[in-house]
């Protein structure tokens, strides 16, 4: 009996997870254009299916060149769609081209994006969307794809089409909402829509659904120094989100009595930073219950990049003792915090020139922390990140399916040189992240000291 019901449990847990759909990661490659996408499927009140199509360019990951008083980069888009089967029938093939174009230095570096969004209608099937970015001046490229699915029209069965998420930054007159490309949201995106289409296939007998919506137990704590302990296995950290710790944040249920089809939208404002799900779910027909969920995190303000005062302020952790670290989090002020942390490294370095220099160093890293390593928390919290930001890419990297070890040195034997890291959880359907654990030792004492006093005196740049 007991084996019969852990069969069915699990048989049910796959049927949710595998109907959770959750945005990308960022899948960051140094050098190369960033691009994220997304796709969605809706049909039409004149019965007609299409697909939405949505993209993101990231404005500093192009190539700029001078042209008057203006820097610009150039790019080119390719699209295709693709319907899944034996044919493998070639639906869409667009490409356009476009140019960004900035006044200032600033764009080099900007984490901003660039948004795009093509509809096509389509037949009902399965598709493939491929999507290729190429920067015309470096001519490298980035393709991303990803995979839709449109109910048939004629189905004699009720159906909830997937969930989608829409963001719209409030502060911006005259703002979209526009397709989310990525699991990881800056809160700057102030007001979510999520939308699904409610197919009512049964003329006699309205679609009765729930909606809720789940935040999850996570970790969010900066990493441990290196030479700390390792954390237990009970602990958050170690598990890193809790999918059975939720807090139900908004229920409702709806019915809809019409045969035919309705998008259906919630509206919610100002989330709080943390790991979420919205679901959906319908047992109209109790032999074949409808349930569909969307995942998404909600991070800093700017995330990836890091602009406010207190975005600026958190990865200091990493080169202050706790007592300055927690004087400097306790200001709350922003421009007085912003004074704090420019007195911080001017009162260390005591060269505005080299200040300058080290300061934009140290937030390249943590942006690219966040982008190589975030999960269920901003990649610069993580243990990679924590590594990668102290002491930059390594020479030589080892992976292993549950393990990887970073190399600052050729000499591969060196312990005070080389990082191992540990996956709590191998990454899954169930565990869509990698939560590597470095595995601390005394011997980082001073190795991690040496490296602190160097971002503190500006020798680094020396490195």
């Amino acid at each position: 009996m007991l084996i019969i019901l852990s069969a069915v449990m699990l048989a049910c847990s796959n049927s949710y997870i595998d109907k959770i759909k959750r945005g990308s990661d960022f899948n960051y490659k140094p050098g190369f254009p960033e691009l994220r996408i997304a796709s969605t499927a809706f049909i039409d009140t004149a019965n007609t299916a299409h697909l939405l199509i949505s993209g993101d360019i990231v404005y500093g990951s192009l190539i700029y060149s001078e042209n008057d008083d203006f820097l610009e980069a150039e790019f080119s888009v390719i699209i295709t769609v693709t319907k899944d089967g034996n044919s493998q029938e070639l639906y869409v093939s667009e490409s356009f081209q476009d140019t960004l174009r900035g006044d200032g230095e600033e764009v080099i570096y900007s984490q901003d994006v660039y948004k795009f969004e093509r509809e096509y209608p389509i037949t009902p099937g399965n598709y493939t969307t491929e999507v290729v970015l190429i920067d015309n001046n470096s001519r490298k490229r980035n393709t991303k794809s990803v995979a839709t699915s449109v109910p048939a029209k004629d189905s004699t069965e009720s159906a909830i089409n997937n969930v989608s998420l829409l963001t719209k930054d409030s502060s911006i007159e005259n703002a979209d909402f526009k397709q989310a490309t990525t699991y990881h949201l800056p809160s700057k995106y102030d007001s979510l829509k999520f939308q699904f289409q409610v197919i009512n296939n049964s003329p006699n007998t309205a679609f009765n659904f729930n909606m809720r919506l789940l935040k999850f137990q996570n970790d969010s704590s900066i990493a441990r120094p290196l030479n700390f302990r390792n954390y237990t296995p009970s602990s958050l950290p170690y598990a890193g989100i809790e999918y059975d710790e939720f807090d139900v944040l908004e229920s409702s249920i709806r019915s809809f009595s019409q045969q035919g089809n309705v998008i259906i939208e919630y509206n919610f404002q100002d989330l709080p930073k943390g790991n979420y799900r919205l679901e959906v779910r319908s047992d109209n027909d109790s032999s074949n219950e409808i349930y569909k969920a969307i995942d998404f995190s909600i991070k800093n303000t700017n995330f990836p990049a890091v602009k406010t005062s207190y975005e600026l302020a958190g990865p200091l952790y990493y080169i202050m003792d706790e007592k300055e670290h927690d004087k400097l989090m306790k200001i709350d002020d922003p421009q007085e915090m912003k004074n704090a942390i420019d007195r911080f490294w001017l009162s260390n370095i005591q060269n505005s020139v080299i200040a300058k220099s080290v300061v934009s160093m140290y937030y390249e890293r943590v942006e690219e922390a966040n982008k190589l390593f975030s999960n269920y928390k901003e990649g610069w919290k993580t243990d990679p990140g924590m590594v990668h930001i102290l002491f930059g890419p390594p020479l030589q990297i080892d992976s292993f399916p549950d393990e990887m070890t970073w190399f600052y040195t050729y000499n591969r034997y060196d312990p005070e040189e080389r990082f191992e890291f540990n996956l709590s959880k191998i990454r899954s359907k169930y565990f869509p992240f990698d939560n590597y654990l470095l595995d601390r030792s005394d011997v980082y004492f001073n190795p991690q000291l040496k490296q602190i006093q160097k971002w503190r005196s500006g020798a680094i740049l020396r490195n």
